[in-house]
């Protein structure tokens, strides 16, 4: 069977960007700072129309509130973004069309760079009970915010303001958004929903290069080390070729239940192969909870990582190279494990460098012939309205949400980078990329016309202009032949980029049943972890990495795991049953 829909959507910028410079107003508001809170409660309670019980669907999720609302909001922003003159960050294109179509009002309280600084400030701003109306914070922070009782219940009025398009977006998660925005069966934020497909590892592989050797696409990892190794003999781009590119140093061998993506050069697809999910909380068949970093398959898994490193088909400057992708893009690197979009969008510097650069991409199977997949969280983060807000914020909040999923193409992201959007929750269906995959394909086939797409309501809020691409992008499509490099165009290389990604990176997910999902149990800390974890998670990176790269031999792992449970691992997997 072939999966039907799946999950993407095109990476767009990063999700709670930003940080807060300062802090909203103590205890909230309702609408307005602390010198104009009497004239915003007014301004919101005004708001509510009497007919309000009535309202009821879209009418509801697009309404233009009678008065203007004023939402008083933290607002992050990355470093290196900037506005056009005469613009600012509640004093834009987005802002003021939610004012003009929605009397919705966006008051920044504060603005401050995206990283640790954000970080620091939204735990103040929990810490002090000072959170301003909205902000876009990570689940981490949700749960603090929402156990020390200062989130607003969202509960009842989501489900009531949410537009179809919202809906269908949480629908695709079949439940777990809203699961994991809620806490004790209570709703407590906005997720923002994560394609699924984002956190799926993928080997892409130089084709062109398998071609020259006359070597079969791979299957399994006995398949990858065989081409490893021509690649290391051949050496088809000279003494500086990688057959298999690594981690650098600013990424890690496997992510966490902590950082569910996936990353590029990473090596999480060879451990799924081998049925090992390091850094997952699991439950074992009779109900445990286990840790998927102790456990034999892990074992074995670096063994053979550290084989293949050893005989120099692993990169030799893996975990200290500046970066992967300067590698990948200037031709030296033969395959990598990495996400559906890093195909287009991530390595776009080699097709302009090597415009003959074939790089297709392959899901990699146990010995048995299945297909093991680690899925991360449904969300990627949460906007959170503060408790003592009115009735009528709340809902201007949701309706921003609507909004922005229904009507984002309508604003030129050039002229406003996305950390200028005010709480930005990124919404796409689980199964975007796939839906929008197989949709692309029938246009290609005849079966749809890209006119059919016009005007049509949907959450898939892209596919509209991707279909009418997608022609011009790929003239050299053939029914039933495996799309190449030299069957897309790069004249307008923006559309070729998330069109090469969409049909080639995201084409195995899209095509291929995969026989076992697995996700982590837990997607957050427990009480321990928020003492222990940073340090038992350095202390796996360093172990894991020294394996591998042959500073310590395998007894370094067994080391590992004895002082992971003495230092809080057991007092951990007890928690984490528990949660």
């Amino acid at each position: 069977m072939k999966r039907k829909k799946l999950v993407a959507i095109l990476l767009t910028a990063a999700m709670t960007a930003g940080m807060l410079a300062g802090c909203g107003s103590s205890g909230g508001s309702t609408g307005g700072t602390s010198d104009s809170k009497a004239s915003s409660e007014s301004t919101a309670s005004s708001g509510t129309a009497d007919n309000s019980s009535e309202e009821e669907g879209e009418d509801l999720a697009f309404k233009k509130f009678p008065e203007v609302v004023e939402v008083h909001v933290g607002q992050g922003v990355s470093a290196t973004d900037t506005l056009p003159d005469g613009l600012s960050v509640d004093n834009n294109q987005y802002t003021d069309y939610l004012l003009e179509n929605f009397n919705i009002k966006v008051v920044v309280d504060w603005t401050a760079a995206s990283g640790n600084d954000y970080t620091q400030k939204v735990a103040l701003c929990i810490a002090s009970n000072t959170l301003p109306d909205a902000m876009t914070v990570s689940r981490e922070y949700m749960l603090k915010a929402a156990k020390a009782g200062q989130l607003y219940d969202l509960t009842d009025l989501f489900q009531k303001v949410q537009s179809d398009q919202v809906k269908e977006v949480m629908d695709s998660t079949d439940g777990q958004a809203i699961a994991e925005a809620s806490v004790d069966g209570r709703q407590y934020a906005i997720p923002a929903v994560e394609v699924e497909t984002g956190s799926v590892q993928v080997l892409n592989v130089r084709q062109d290069w398998l071609d020259e050797y006359g070597l079969d696409a791979p299957k399994t990892l006995d398949d990858v080390e065989n081409i490893a190794k021509v690649f290391a003999e051949k050496k088809p781009a000279g003494e500086d070729t990688i057959p298999l590119a690594g981690p650098d140093k600013n990424t890690k061998c496997y992510t966490s239940f902590l950082d569910t993506g996936t990353t590029t050069g990473g090596f999480d697809a060879v451990f799924a192969a081998n049925g090992a999910y390091p850094g997952l909380f699991l439950k074992d068949d009779d109900g445990n909870v286990t840790y998927g970093t102790d456990s034999d398959a892990t074992r074995s898994t670096l063994e053979r990582l550290a084989d293949w490193y050893a005989k120099g088909y692993i990169d030799p400057e893996m975990g200290t190279r500046d970066s992967t992708i300067e590698q990948i893009n200037a031709g030296k690197v033969g395959m990598f494990f990495g996400a559906w979009w890093v195909s287009g969008y991530g390595i776009g510097d080699a097709y302009r460098n090597e415009p003959d650069a074939n790089w297709q991409t392959y899901p990699i199977y146990t010995d048995d012939g299945e297909w093991n997949v680690r899925l991360g969280s449904a969300t990627t983060g949460y906007c959170v309205i503060n408790k003592n807000v009115s009735e009528d914020v709340a809902k201007a909040v949701i309706i921003m949400a609507n909004v922005l999923l229904r009507d984002e193409s309508k604003f030129d992201v050039s002229e406003q980078p996305l950390s200028f959007w005010p709480v930005r929750t990124l919404m796409a269906p689980a199964d975007e990329c796939e839906y929008t995959y197989h949709e692309l394909i029938k246009v290609l086939n005849g079966e749809t016309q890209p006119e059919d797409y016009a005007g049509v309501s949907s959450a898939y809020k892209l596919l509209a202009n991707d279909v009418s691409v997608i022609k011009d992008t790929v003239p050299g499509y053939e029914k039933d032949k495996q799309l190449s490099i030299e069957d897309f165009s790069t004249e307008n290389f923006g559309n070729f980029q998330r069109m090469y990604s969409l049909l080639v990176g995201d084409r195995p997910y899209a095509t291929t049943e995969v026989n076992n999902k697995v996700r982590s149990c837990i997607f957050s800390q427990t009480a321990t972890m928020e003492k222990k974890w940073a340090n038992l998670q350095s202390m796996e990176n360093e172990m894991v990495m020294k394996v591998i790269t042959g500073k310590s031999d395998i007894s370094a792992y067994d080391e590992f795991v004895k002082n992971w449970k003495s230092e809080g691992g057991d007092t951990i997997l007890e928690e984490v049953a528990e949660y």
